[in-house]
């Protein structure tokens, strides 16, 4: 009888090798699987604020959120779509050897544009189809309001949020390659993802999503109006502070995805079987 699921070794092994197929993917496919993830995950973000923008109980609202947002990654996961935070598992192939960093840095690249591309599509659709005016425009205040706060975090607050974030993020499309069928990805990258959107954590893909929709919406008198936001927070949605969130947000996800989860299995299944406890990885340029 065949197995139901993949052991933690296995998936090890099996990170491994998606690992080299998308370091090695031709441009076109990873720009493409790029885009597509990063419109995946700013439906999610768009849909989870419309079901819960309105719901003055912060708990349940964030709950609400948390319960419709993992639609972003069941899509990329199930459709199939090369999403930032995901792809810094690339981590695993590259400390075995089988892909050189350059490389990795190179998909990474890639695929960060790509996201941010898809993201700005949906916004751009999202913003003209006069969605944000749902509930007499406190929609589109409701966007004003979460791109002041995200412009508004420290670095060191973004950062250590975005490690939080992709260690959930990372597990849930970790736990996913142990599923051999649709039911069983779906339920594991349900709740990890539930649970960083109701704690809050900082995602850069959807915040490339939240802070540009944000930055389109302040230029709308209504939205500003319905957001409860001062002028001085509302001017801070800018290119700026965009990057300034998205910087420390980014290299949050790489250690929390790529560190805490890509090496730390590599650690156990990989260094520790194949070379020994001491054993240090070595990075090919």
């Amino acid at each position: 009888m065949e197995k139901q699921m993949l052991t933690p070794k296995e998936i090890c092994n099996y990170v491994e090798s998606m690992g080299i197929q998308k370091a090695n993917n031709k441009f076109i496919q990873t720009l493409v699987l790029g885009i597509l993830a990063g419109a995946f995950i700013a439906i999610g973000g768009f849909s989870a604020s419309v079901a819960s923008h309105s719901i003055e109980n912060v708990g349940v609202a964030k709950l609400v959120a948390g319960i419709v947002f993992p639609v972003g990654l069941m899509l990329v996961i199930i459709c199939g779509a090369e999403l930032f935070t995901g792809d810094c598992l690339l981590t695993v192939a590259c400390a075995q050897k089988k892909i050189t960093l350059k490389k990795m840095l190179e998909s990474w690249t890639i695929v960060y544009f790509a996201n941010f591309v898809g993201a700005f599509i949906i916004v751009v659709l999202i913003y003209y189809s006069g969605l944000l005016s749902t509930n007499g425009g406190k929609l589109g205040g409701y966007a004003i309001k979460t791109a002041t706060y995200k412009c508004g975090l420290t670095f060191t607050q973004t950062f250590t949020s975005g490690i939080l974030c992709n260690f959930l993020v990372s597990l849930a499309v970790w736990g996913s390659y142990a599923a051999k069928d649709v039911v069983g990805k779906v339920f594991i990258s349900f709740f990890p993802i539930m649970a960083f959107v109701i704690a809050g954590f900082e995602h850069c893909v959807a915040n490339m999503y939240y802070l540009l929709l944000g930055l389109f919406a302040k230029f709308n008198p209504d939205y500003v109006e319905m957001s409860h936001q001062t002028a001085e927070k509302v001017a801070s949605i800018n290119f700026t502070h965009i990057f300034q969130n998205l910087i420390p947000a980014t290299l949050g996800n790489i250690v929390g995805g790529g560190i805490f989860v890509g090496i730390a299995y590599w650690v156990v299944y990989k260094r520790a079987n194949s070379k020994g406890i001491n054993a240090k990885p070595k990075f090919t340029l």
